[in-house]
Formats: C-alpha cells, sequence, structure tokens
C-alpha cells in the first residue's frame, strides 16, 4: 500500500486542478494557469482507514510564476463524494469534515509537535480550549478559511503560503496578552519549520457574536438614508486610535517599539506611490470602464508631489495594514470588534511586517468610506445623502484623535495632507487588486481616483 506521503502526491492534476480553481480563496483568476499539483506532504495522520494531512499545492502559471497554497487533506478508504480519487481513496477537503476540523483543533490543544522528513510541525496554545462541535462555515471570507466550533471558537487557516510569520499572529498575540478588548481574542496557532518553507498555517480565536460586519451596515444604513451608521462612527474611530496606542506601547519589544522615521522617509514614500502610479497606469487595459482615468498618471503624479510636502510622517509602528469596514464588526455587545491583521494581501508578507504610519489605517478607513459611498451609487443605483462621507470622515476622525496617543499622531495643519498621500496609495492598491480579482468592481477605485485628481490642490 502506498504511503501518506505517495498518495496525496499521486492525486490527479485535473482533478486537483478543477477542485482548487473552484475555491473562493484562490487568488490568482486572471492567471493562466500551466499546472495544479501537491508539491509536499505534511502528515497529521498516517494510520488507519481515515488519513490526514497538510497538501503543499503549486499553481504555476505560464508567465513561469507560481503560488503554494495550503489544503488541508482527509484521505477515507473507499467511498464516494470527495475532490478526487487515488489508489483506492478519497481525497476531501479537511476544513468540510467536522471530525478532521475536531482533530485539527485537538492538535492545537495537545501542543503537539509532528517530525516530518522535510521539517516539523508546531502547535502552540495561548488558553486552555475544549474543541467542540458542531463545526460550521464562517462563509463569506476571500483569501483564507475560517470554520466555527461550537460557537466558541474560530479555526482560521491561511490558505497561500510564504515564507515568514503571519503578521496577523504577531498582532493578535501582542494585543491579547496586552488585554486589548476590541478583537477576538488569540487562543492558538499552527505552523511549519522546515522545508519548503517556514510558515504560520492556522490560528485559533475566540468567536465573538455579532450584528453585522461595518460594510454591510453602512451600505443598509445608506440604502434606509445614511442616519444609523454615522452614530457609530465616532466610537469606530476611538477604538482605532486605542487599537494604534496598545500596538506602540512597549518600547522593549524590538518588533512592536516605535521607531522615529528617518529623514528620507517621507520622500521614500513618496516614490514608492510614485512607482505604483507607474505600474499601474502603464498597464491599464483599454476598458470603458478606465476612460476617465487613462492617460492621467503625469496629472497624478503632480498631485503626489503637492501631497508630498506634509511635513514628518511622525512615529512609525506595527499597524492593521488592510483597514476598512470590512474589516470591522459591530457585536452583540453594541462595540466594534477588528478582524484579519493580515495587512494588504496582494503585499508580499515581509513588506506587510513593515513598522509604517499608523495614518495608514486611518486613510485605509477614510477610503473605505468612499468606497461604501460609490458603492452605493454605483452598485445599488442608491446615491448617498448630500454630506454623507464628509460627516462620517469628521467623526470617525474626531473619535480616533480623541484617543490615539499624540506621540503617534499630532494633528497639525499637515494632517490632512498626509492623510491624502496614504489615501492616494491606498486607491492604487485597491485599482490593482480589482482589476485582477473582480474586474467588476474597478469603477469604484477609478471613482476614488478621480476623486483625489479633481478635488482642489
Amino acid at each position: 500500500m502506498s504511503g501518506l506521503r505517495d498518495l496525496v502526491l499521486a492525486l490527479p492534476e485535473e482533478e486537483l486542478r478543477e477542485f482548487v480553481l473552484g475555491q473562493r480563496w484562490y487568488g490568482s483568476k486572471a492567471e493562466e494557469v500551466a499546472s495544479v499539483r501537491a508539491v509536499d506532504v505534511f502528515p497529521l495522520r498516517e494510520e488507519g482507514d481515515s488519513l490526514l494531512a497538510v497538501a503543499v499545492v503549486e499553481t504555476r502559471f505560464q508567465s513561469g510564476m507560481h503560488d503554494l497554497y495550503n489544503v488541508p487533506v482527509g484521505l477515507r478508504r473507499g467511498g464516494g463524494g470527495g475532490f478526487a480519487s487515488v489508489d483506492g481513496w478519497t481525497a476531501v477537503d479537511a476544513l468540510e469534515d467536522e471530525e478532521l476540523v475536531l482533530e485539527l483543533v485537538g492538535l492545537i490543544r495537545a501542543q503537539a509537535s509532528l517530525e516530518h522528513e522535510g521539517g516539523t510541525l508546531e502547535f502552540g496554545l495561548v488558553d486552555g480550549v475544549e474543541p467542540a462541535a458542531p463545526v460550521r462555515p464562517m462563509g463569506s471570507e476571500q483569501s483564507n478559511t475560517s470554520v466555527v466550533l461550537d460557537e466558541r471558537l474560530v479555526l482560521k487557516l491561511y490558505r497561500k503560503l510564504e515564507a515568514g510569520v503571519n503578521p496577523e499572529l504577531e498582532l493578535l498575540r501582542f494585543l491579547s496578552e496586552r488585554g486589548f478588548p476590541a478583537i477576538a481574542t488569540l487562543q492558538g496557532w499552527a505552523a511549519h519549520v522546515g522545508q519548503p518553507l517556514d510558515a504560520t498555517l492556522a490560528i485559533l480565536q475566540d468567536y465573538v457574536p455579532v450584528r453585522e460586519d461595518g460594510w454591510t451596515m453602512a451600505l443598509q444604513d445608506l440604502a434606509a438614508g445614511g442616519d444609523g451608521f454615522v452614530a457609530l462612527v465616532r466610537r469606530l474611530g476611538e477604538v482605532t486610535g486605542q487599537m494604534h496606542s496598545v500596538l506602540a506601547s512597549d518600547s522593549s519589544d524590538s518588533a512592536f517599539s516605535p521607531e522615529e522615521p528617518s529623514n528620507e522617509a517621507l520622500a521614500l514614500t513618496v516614490a514608492r506611490i510614485d512607482e505604483e502610479i507607474e505600474l499601474v497606469f502603464n498597464s491599464l487595459p483599454d476598458e470603458p470602464e478606465l476612460e476617465a482615468i487613462a492617460g492621467r498618471g503625469d496629472e497624478l503624479r503632480d498631485r503626489l508631489q503637492g501631497l508630498g510636502q506634509s511635513g514628518s510622517l511622525g512615529k512609525l509602528i506595527r499597524h492593521h495594514g488592510d483597514y476598512h469596514l470590512g474589516q470591522v464588526l459591530w457585536t452583540a455587545d453594541e462595540d466594534w470588534v477588528v478582524l484579519d491583521f493580515e495587512g494588504e494581501p496582494a503585499r508580499p508578507l515581509r513588506e506587510r511586517r513593515h513598522k509604517r504610519s499608523p495614518l495608514r489605517d486611518v486613510a485605509g478607513m477614510l477610503r473605505s468610506f468612499s468606497y461604501a459611498a460609490s458603492a452605493s451609487s454605483l452598485e445599488r443605483g442608491v446615491e448617498p445623502p448630500p454630506g454623507w462621507e464628509g460627516q462620517v470622515r469628521s467623526e470617525f476622525l474626531a473619535g480616533y484623535l480623541a484617543e490615539v496617543d499624540p506621540a503617534l499622531v499630532q494633528a497639525d495643519a499637515s494632517l490632512e495632507r498626509r492623510l491624502r498621500l496614504f489615501e492616494l496609495e491606498k486607491a492604487l492598491y485597491e485599482l490593482h487588486y480589482e482589476l485582477g480579482h473582480r474586474p467588476d468592481w474597478v469603477r469604484v477605485p477609478v471613482a476614488g481616483i478621480l476623486q483625489l485628481l479633481d478635488e482642489p490642490a
């Protein structure tokens, strides 16, 4: 009989391709795929009629580039269903099988360490947890997969594998240790050390009962007239300011201690955004939705240079990195909770771990307000009430500045220019992301870039 490793490596490419490319978490839908295959295996259970392993699946593109994905696989002798068959075994997605999910969480609870020929699977525990059924999928995620256990815990699996510690594990551990209340507290994690890479595989968190995420609340409120959400935005600003203050609170931890920017930091930030303008505008496809900004790259560069005269960036800290309305939840206890500390998924992991200005998070949320207003109009045909975006922007900033450590962010005359600088950076990222992942949505970041271009200097 073939061993577990051999069975997973022998999964038929056609069946594996159909499974992987059909998943919500598969992130390169615009790329032309040359091959999909399992290239490595981390065994978890190798005996009996039900086996369990983590498959490292490579999607290689016609361009020669490739991505690696984290695919926990259960193998059951005989039977049907599943997504592939190999040598008398049926392969199933382990996160869709309650028994296998409970086994994965049990390894975290046991703080297991499992060696294989290329390295070690390490499971860590923050507090005593007892995995329990029922297990259900979280639902609306794009790049990862989360399942809820007994309405008490959430197992979040990182699908795309990159070398290094995932910033979400670092940030959640730091915030959890300091008792920051506006998060789903970290309970454990799983990681791989060795070949083919050191990587965070999953985290285990508390489950937080929620009413809605911020994005859904904003759109529903816009459809209803736009008053209810405005009343909650100041509190969101306060929570954001408190989060940044805690993240900057430990000068003894080199990974989190605030840093003074170099004299060249602002110029380097402007140069990086300038490069992104060139990258995005030189590769704009000839599409009707892009006509309004096509050929306006130099004009945007001129606007960038004006924004770059904004003085110091202020202290640099670890921050959320992908902060928007979809990352905050209004809970059953009527307060905000912040989720998904991984940073922007289209940026390399090492870059997402850099210390940056906390205003990048603030600008991300401000852009999200603009995104909601544009989406309400462009996608739903509901025009926002006059002044809605300006009102939520003002309320959020008032709450933020009331709570953030003034040593991090000063409410001086250059604050608005610094915010616009990071809003431009975020809008370019949005456009690049939507072109590659959700082409139907490109008109929303286009509207944001037009707004920046057409407003008075």
